[in-house]
């Protein structure tokens, strides 16, 4: 009997069958019948992962050095012309035996970020460059075969499991095509006038007489000088669904330049990936920045920036731990907890999750500084969390005087010199409860009036019946005013943040 059941299951896979019946085809009006944001992901509000790759050996700038090792008159291409050499001669293929990953130990990182209070953790896939984190067989250039010999996606998603943490997969390989071998295309992007802008829709320059021109059939692979049609089908496809086959990803999510990708590759991924899930009767979410997928079925990324109002529908941040590079670099400024927490908060305030990036050096160490940043944020979540995990936006996402740009990318540098006050304030909701998110502290005494809650702002009657600090687990002193809530504040639970549950009758 046995031998006939598996039978079946195997037919039913070959021929496209789902658990639920349910077969996703390649258009967009099919896809568009996937939820794009399942209740789990709502739920998780913070992911971590890492930047870690070939581009952490050098340690210097920031992670389109193998790009920019190219580019005339950059100040990485004079660091790389001091250091090692001609980019002709010494090229960032020569990087890879230098990316040796040896202190690599998934089991230690994955216990790292979820102590931090990640839901879903993961590696950068394959960035640019052409390098991937996973064991291969499309491509030769891939942490298995080459650097440190290691199956890093294979063994973080491991661990991850055991840790009943969902599993994200970012790739950024879109750019790494080179999409200018056609001697037309060539000449007219050579004639444009500053050689930053030149190749702009390749991670990789096509200058002559460089290792990116390569015909090496197997270095072709690391520099995307594969003809088009062959790449689309072979390289961005076929690495999708190496990994979508081998690891089976919670997450999927995309870089930008995804719009250089043709529509029907698009959908053929898509299709490939929900009717995976559908197989295995998981809940996944894509995740893209700009307009690159229809977001009747995705989730919409902002990179280092964010909402600056409540959004009906689940999106998304991505953000770095440092100051800098997404990479690992040498004198690598590092957030401080509040920073980040701060952020955090605000994002779930308005229907948001963040993912937040970790930066390991090139022999698989996570820096001392980026570790206690995450123990702090663990140890402000543990005190704190309820009001964050499976919470849902209120009627209003907060108050107070600090004013936000508009969550895109061009604003990057505005978010990043953002700073809140104790006068600011962030809510979430789930069933009888309001929590109020204080992005400061006030000494203990004073009065902390929350507008939010003034008579002709909240439902008709609508009554409080008590407030707690989550921070000490003590009730607070309150008062339901016309105005508002006003609490007398305790003596601060922590420096980052007070969080006040507000039970409601």
């Amino acid at each position: 009997m046995k031998k006939y059941q598996l039978l079946a299951i195997v037919l039913a896979i070959a021929s496209g069958c789902t658990r639920t019946g349910k077969v996703y085809e390649e258009t967009w009006q099919s896809l568009s019948g996937h939820a794009p944001a399942p209740e789990w992901y709502a739920d998780a509000k913070f992911g971590i992962y890492f930047h870690w790759g070939v581009y952490s050996v050098p340690e210097f700038g920031n992670e389109w050095y193998p790009r920019l090792m190219h580019t005339p008159g950059n100040f990485i291409q004079k660091n790389h012309l001091a250091v090692y050499g001609d980019p002709n001669d010494f090229a960032y293929h020569d990087f890879v035996p230098m990316f040796t990953g040896e202190h690599f130990d998934a089991a230690e990182w994955v216990a790292l970020f979820k102590d931090a209070g990640a839901r879903f953790v993961g590696p950068v896939a394959e960035h640019h460059d052409g390098f991937a984190m996973w064991d291969s067989e499309i491509t030769p250039w891939n942490s298995m075969d080459k650097g440190p010999h290691r199956d890093i996606l294979g063994e973080i998603a491991d661990q991850a499991r055991k840790n009943d943490l969902k599993l994200i997969t970012t790739f950024h390989h879109a750019r790494n095509l080179q999409r200018y071998n056609d001697p037309v295309k060539y000449e007219k992007e050579m004639a444009i006038p500053d050689p930053n802008r030149r190749f702009d829709k390749s991670h990789y320059p096509f200058y002559e007489n460089t290792p990116p021109r390569t015909e090496d059939p197997e270095l072709r692979y690391l520099y995307g000088n594969i003809p088009e049609a062959e790449w689309n089908e072979e390289v961005w496809f076929g690495k999708l669904k190496e990994v979508i086959d081998k690891y089976s990803p919670d997450i999927i999510w995309f870089d930008a330049w995804l719009d250089e990708i043709p529509e029907e590759y698009r959908q053929k991924f898509c299709a490939y990936y929900l009717n995976h899930a559908e197989r295995e009767g998981k809940e996944v979410v894509i995740i893209r920045k700009q307009d690159d997928l229809p977001i009747e079925f995705s989730v919409e990324n902002l990179e280092k920036s964010r909402k600056n109002e409540m959004n009906p529908v689940v999106w998304e941040t991505d953000e770095t731990i440092s100051f800098g590079s997404w990479s690992y670099t040498k004198g690598l400024r590092i957030k401080p907890v509040e920073y980040l927490v701060h952020e955090l908060i605000d994002i779930v305030s308005k229907n948001g999750v963040l993912l937040l990036n970790v930066s390991p050096r090139y022999d698989g160490t996570i820096p001392d500084n980026q570790r206690e940043v995450l123990h702090g944020i663990g140890d402000w979540l543990r005190q704190n969390g309820e009001g964050i995990y499976g919470t849902r936006p209120w009627y209003t996402f907060g108050e107070g005087p600090t004013v936000q740009p508009s969550g895109e990318f061009r604003n990057a540098g505005a978010f990043e010199r953002l700073r809140y006050t104790n006068r600011d304030i962030r809510y979430t909701t789930k069933k009888n409860t309001v929590y109020a998110f204080v992005l400061g502290t006030v000494p203990e005494g004073e009065e902390i009036l929350m507008t939010a809650f003034a008579r002709g702002n909240v439902p008709e009657g609508m009554r409080v019946s008590k407030v707690v600090s989550l921070g000490s687990g003590k009730r607070v002193d309150w008062s339901l005013e016309e105005e508002g809530l006003k609490i007398k504040a305790p003596a601060p639970a922590n420096e980052v943040a007070e969080a006040f549950k507000v039970v409601l009758k």
